[in-house]
């Protein structure tokens, strides 16, 4: 019986062609109607609910996601129209006045650590930045929920990872991840720009301790995985590959690139990566052994882990490069900082001086136009595969995420307007010239988010854990959706309130 139901249950999530993007699009802009929408509006309209209390936030947060990848997913409009009506009421009321004075400069001399990622960053150093907080925490909730709620029939199969060819929100999912986690791996390229000119044998060895416990967890991965006999979906990485022995190897490959970083454009750089992944396998027959090699080997059983690294890696740099924009104060930040390294009688570039926020937005805007007509042009001869993760798959995450990501950017220009500050330039050695920069007057994301992005990948690693349980607890393929619904919403509620708990406290760092 055991093995009858694995078999079904290997089928269930087997075989699917996926959705389109227009319908992703859809189901993903709930997350911006719920999210950083509602959530704003009544935070900066209602004083009682300045400072929200949990189960609020986890109403408003991670509800209406659960709800658009299940019961809504047909209609994922209706759920967003619903939520923006609400909004539209809420803007009626005046919004509240911050009676304290806007400084000129964000750096208290603490070194209080800001989420804007798994990575340590002090204000000091870097401020932060709401809508990254917001972007990441709604792509780690799509995540952990979508892991779990594969498994049940509420959740369409449109919506399930495609077999070879298509896109579906899972397809996104994945892909999203290593986006972000490119984003981040910015901050310490920011923070010391000639880091991409120490030696190569140094950066290895210090990149290889960091990524040794991601690498370890990919291991105990694929022990509990066989030692369990648990049901699993072998063209997704191959046999023994998982995702964290890819997530594991990008910073590894990132080293090998800091020479080419340090003389041409991040993007462009990504992009190349793109093309030369898509060669390999449109001319240099990857594709092919990928489709039908037999897995007669440990490197053959393992095909699709080993020929989708590239492409990962190229998604990856798509991510720094978005890193390189909007994390430092203004989008030519990183460009300049290279090109002052040179210069003798350069000063080092002040990185919290204020936000330029409308250069971000701009900045943001070319490049989510550059990718979505580069992806349109590509798919006119390709078919987006994420099994391959070729080059329209490459383009279709790079443009999504940038423009989720301009999304949050807009929704908080509009939510908390910035002022006009005078401050001085940090590129004058002088320092008598003055400047016009624009100062972003919003808070930090909600606490639920800056909870879920200070400990994302241990939230990550327990949803996985969590899925698995359930899993072998209850034959979830045969759930009615109201059942369904029960099981996904304690799930959720649980994984939000673990990051509620301990959002005062990093419990690991990657």
């Amino acid at each position: 019986m055991h093995d009858d139901y694995k078999t079904s249950k290997e089928a269930f999530v087997s075989g699917t062609t996926g959705s389109t993007v227009l319908h992703i699009n859809a189901i993903c802009s709930v997350a911006l109607a719920g999210f950083p929408t509602l959530h704003s509006a009544l935070t900066s309209r209602v004083a009682v609910f300045r400072s929200t209390p949990f189960f609020v936030e986890w109403i408003l947060l991670s509800v209406p996601l659960l709800l658009s990848m299940t019961v809504y997913a047909e209609a994922p409009g209706a759920l967003s129209v619903l939520m923006l009506v609400a909004t539209a009421v809420l803007l009626l009321l005046p919004p509240i006045e911050d009676g304290a004075p806007l400084p000129t400069r964000v750096d208290d001399g603490t070194a209080s650590a800001c989420d804007v990622g798994d990575r340590s960053v002090f204000q000091a150093s870097l401020p932060p930045l709401r809508a990254l907080s917001t972007y990441r925490a709604h792509m780690m909730l799509m995540t952990v929920l979508s892991i779990l709620a594969v498994d049940f029939q509420v959740f369409p199969r449109a919506l399930a990872k495609c077999e070879t060819y298509g896109v579906s929100l899972m397809d996104l999912g994945v892909g999203s991840f290593v986006f972000s986690q490119g984003i981040v791996s910015a901050i310490p390229l920011l923070k010391d720009p000639s880091h991409l000119r120490k030696p190569f044998g140094y950066k290895l060895l210090n990149t290889l301790k960091k990524v040794a416990s991601v690498a370890i967890l990919g291991l105990i991965r694929l022990l509990a995985v066989k030692g369990t006999d648990y049901p699993e979906h072998v063209t997704e990485y191959g046999v023994h590959w998982n995702f964290f022995v890819t997530l594991s190897l990008l910073p590894l490959l990132e080293v090998f690139t800091h020479r080419a970083i340090s003389h041409m454009p991040v993007a462009l750089l990504g992009l190349w990566i793109g093309v030369v992944q898509q060669c390999l396998l449109s001319f240099a027959g990857l594709g092919d052994i990928l489709f039908n090699a037999p897995r007669s080997n440990v490197i053959f059983a393992n095909k699709e882990g080993l020929i989708s690294l590239l492409g990962y890696f190229s998604i990856h740099v798509m991510g720094l490069s978005v890193g390189t924009i909007i994390l430092p104060p203004r989008p030519s930040f990183f460009r300049k900082h290279i090109v002052l390294q040179g210069d003798s009688r350069s000063v080092s570039l002040d990185l919290v001086a204020p936000r330029q926020f409308r250069k971000i937005v701009a900045e943001l805007f070319s490049y989510a136009f550059v990718w979505w007509g580069l992806f349109a042009f590509v798919r006119l001869k390709l078919d987006v595969s994420r099994r391959m993760v070729n080059l329209p798959y490459i383009l279709w995450l790079s443009a999504f995420n940038t423009s989720f990501i301009l999304g949050y950017c807009l929704l908080d220009m509009f939510f908390f307007p910035a002022r006009i500050s005078r401050v001085k330039d940090s590129s004058d050695p002088a320092g008598k010239r003055l400047v016009l920069e624009e100062c972003s007057t919003g808070s930090r994301a909600p606490l639920l988010l800056e909870a879920i992005n200070k400990n994302s990948l241990v939230i990550f690693l327990i949803a996985n854990v969590a899925t698995g349980l359930i899993n072998l607890s209850v034959k979830t393929m045969y759930a009615s959706d109201g059942k369904a619904l029960l099981i996904l919403g304690g799930y959720a509620y649980c994984l939000c309130a673990f990051a509620w708990l301990f959002r005062n406290r990093r419990l690991w760092r990657f």
